[in-house]
């Protein structure tokens, strides 16, 4: 082997990149990461926007492969704040000595499956290029990320960026503090719910540019007590057995009742109980009827535009808070602290886009239908080309020169949201129809990292070397994703779930997750493994 040849690829230096380098070293593989930042961290090296921070409790979003770094790291908040995410991801790093394997600064722009040799060519954006037997993407489903289609974009005088890309110390390196400045921030969906709450603290005005209010639900962050962290370090695998017994792979187990089984006092007392509980529980530990029955939902939804209107003094105002096109939970649900309550402060200004739609940016501001608003920095939060958008933004060639994004145009077809069929040795973690899309990341990406593993350790003893879905078992999985997925209520809203994001009107509508929850999906790779890897074929 050259010195860029490789046993494996992998795209990317995150959550999963790691992990699966520190398995693929394991089992005897050589492997090169390529990573586009200059760290390791995925999601929490790129989003250092002010309040970025974990909506799933520290302490279940760790890695629990290894069970010294679960004794030796304390987190200090319930949900962690990015840089303490991006120091823990770093301590791993330097732990298992990953840095070594990993290139930096290094964007892989193509990957093309050489037939004659059986191995990927992976370019880079320098054009220096690498070969591997096998190409495993961890590109993450929420990075790559979109600016609005909203003229003009450049000609702003002051500063600006895009949440995923802000600068690490702030604007002219003032961190949080947005003191004697004017702010505008377009996009309210969780990213912008995050800075909005910071911004409002200090900023002199703070203009948020909203085309479509989200449901939001209280985060209830606070410190984690040396008590309470030595008590999480000494159940903590039970702790996480119990994640992985969810349907979400979070601590919060949904109620298997009707909330038609309860009078409406229990039902309402539950409804009071969870809102006032940290996390996901108002979401993921309610009722299960309400992300299956619209009647179930609308009550819970009722129940939360009622809370909104509590929260924000001026009735109208609220109105425009409150989501009307789709129930709660039928998107992801940001959590909120104080949010709503943001909206009572002097400084703070609701710029409803349904009734002013932003026609422009200009050196000033933004211009909207009514009038300019004159800004010194503007903040996009306007999300991301989900779950298929970074796989997409490489020019993927499998057989017969067939590019992974035309076949995907339609949306994603895949097996077990892990192979394309056309596209041998090519294996996507937490990639579209995967069990992991949906899911408190870390747990389904220690899933994925393990089953893609085995299955290279299973190659390696049988001396095999390439793998490929058959077309017939990939249309049954593409069938069995969009069936799962009309059991629930996803389909109903607009959302990433459905590869909706206004700035990418081509994008088909389709659903991209995997929304059998997390024991299911992990049935179903541990039943395909046990049976040879059926539906694949290995040669």
């Amino acid at each position: 082997m050259s010195s860029h040849e490789f046993d494996a690829i992998v795209i990317g230096a995150g959550i999963a990149g790691m992990y699966q380098l520190h398995k693929l070293r394991e089992i005897g593989l050589s492997v090169k990461v390529y990573e586009t930042g200059t760290g390791v961290g995925g999601t929490w090296y790129w989003n250092r926007y002010p309040g970025c921070r974990f909506d799933s409790e520290s302490h279940t979003y760790a890695y629990s492969w290894d069970k010294e770094v679960m004794q030796e790291w304390n987190w200090s908040e319930r949900f962690a704040p990015q840089p303490e995410t991006e120091k823990y991801l770093n301590f791993v790093a330097d732990k298992f000595d990953l840095r070594k394997d990993i290139q930096f600064n290094s964007k892989v722009t193509r990957a093309t499956w050489d037939e004659g040799a059986q191995q990927w060519e992976v370019e880079l954006e320098d054009g220096s290029t690498a070969r591997a037997t096998f190409l495993i993407s961890a590109t993450g489903p929420l990075s790559a990320w979109r600016l609005p289609n909203i003229p003009g974009i450049d000609s702003f005088k002051g500063d600006w960026a895009h949440t995923c890309r802000y600068p690490k110390d702030g604007f002219g390196g003032r961190g949080n503090d947005f003191s004697g400045k004017r702010v505008g921030v377009i996009g309210t969906g969780a990213t912008g719910v995050q800075f909005i709450q910071e911004a409002a603290k200090t900023a002199d005005e703070l203009y948020v540019f909203q085309l479509a209010p989200e449901w939001c639900a209280p985060l209830k962050n606070g410190p984690i007590s040396q008590e309470e962290m030595d008590d999480i370090k000494a159940n903590y695998q039970q702790i996480i057995d119990d994640c992985n017994a969810t349907f979400g792979g979070f601590i919060h187990k949904f109620d298997e009742r009707s909330l038609f089984d309860v009078t409406d006092e229990e039902r309402e007392a539950k409804f009071e109980e969870l809102y006032n509980k940290p996390g996901f529980g108002i979401w993921l530990g309610n009722f299960a009827d309400i992300m299956s029955d619209e009647k179930a939902n609308k009550i819970l939804s009722d129940f939360i535009a009622r809370k909104i209107r509590e929260r924000v003094n001026d009735p109208e105002l609220a109105e425009k808070l409150i989501p009307k096109n789709h129930g709660f939970g039928m998107r992801r649900v940001p959590l909120e602290t104080k949010y709503f309550e943001c909206y009572n402060q002097d400084n703070v200004h609701l710029v409803d886009l349904t009734e002013t739609p932003i026609e422009s940016i200009v050196p000033e501001g933004v211009k909207c239908s009514d009038k300019n608003y004159d800004l010194d920095i503007i903040v996009y939060a306007t999300g991301f080309d989900a779950v298929t958008g970074a796989l997409n933004r490489i020019d993927i060639t499998g057989k017969g020169g067939k590019k992974l994004k035309d076949k995907w145009a339609d949306g994603p077809r895949t097996l077990l949201g892990m192979q394309s069929a056309g596209f041998p040795n090519l294996l996507t973690l937490v990639g579209p129809h995967n069990g992991a899309t949906f899911c408190n990341i870390p747990r389904c990406i220690e899933q994925n990292v393990e089953w893609v593993s085995d299955l290279l350790a299973y190659m390696q003893n049988k001396n095999l070397k390439v793998i490929e879905p058959t077309v017939e078992a990939e249309d049954a999985w593409t069938v069995h994703v969009d069936e799962t997925a009309e059991h629930t209520l996803f389909p109903k809203a607009d959302s990433w779930f459905m590869g909706v994001n206004v700035n990418n009107p081509n994008k088909k509508r389709t659903f991209m997750l995997y929304a059998g929850g997390a024991p299911n999906y992990k049935a179903k790779c541990d039943e395909v493994a046990a049976k040879d890897y059926e539906g694949f074929v290995l040669q």
